[in-house]
């Protein structure tokens, strides 16, 4: 399956120089990239690490089984990704752009769990 995605960043390579003359816009258009998935594998994560090096960025992406307070046992990292900080970059550009995206749409996300899990209990309460 090849799928297209816009990428928020072109590498310089990829395009052509624009003449001086062209307008601004013709310049910031989204490149397509053909991209195939069909190696890759899906896991679900409710945990992420970030560390690292002054070279690269590791991710690491697991599963808390306990998402409120402190975990009783360690979280089994399922998936660790290597990234260099150009990579990282172009990677909170796009998550900054689909998280302002869902905001629009669905609401604020809250962050804070606890906040999110009181006013349900606070209810619970109250219709008891």
């Amino acid at each position: 399956m090849t799928k297209d995605a816009e990428t928020p960043e072109a590498p310089a390579a990829a395009a052509p120089a624009a003449p001086a003359a062209q307008p601004a816009q013709a310049q910031s258009q989204p490149v397509q990239v053909q991209v195939t998935d069909d190696n890759a594998q899906a896991c679900y994560a409710n945990f992420c690490r970030v560390t690292g090096s002054p070279e690269e960025l590791i991710i690491d992406f697991g599963l808390n089984p306990q998402p409120i307070g402190v975990p009783k046992d360690p979280i089994n990292v399922n998936q660790r990704i290597i990234v260099n900080f150009f990579t990282a970059k172009r990677l909170l550009a796009a998550l900054q752009m689909s998280v302002a995206r869902h905001e629009a749409v669905f609401g604020v996300l809250e962050t804070d769990i606890n906040k999110r899990v009181r006013p349900a209990q606070q209810k619970q309460g109250e219709n008891k």
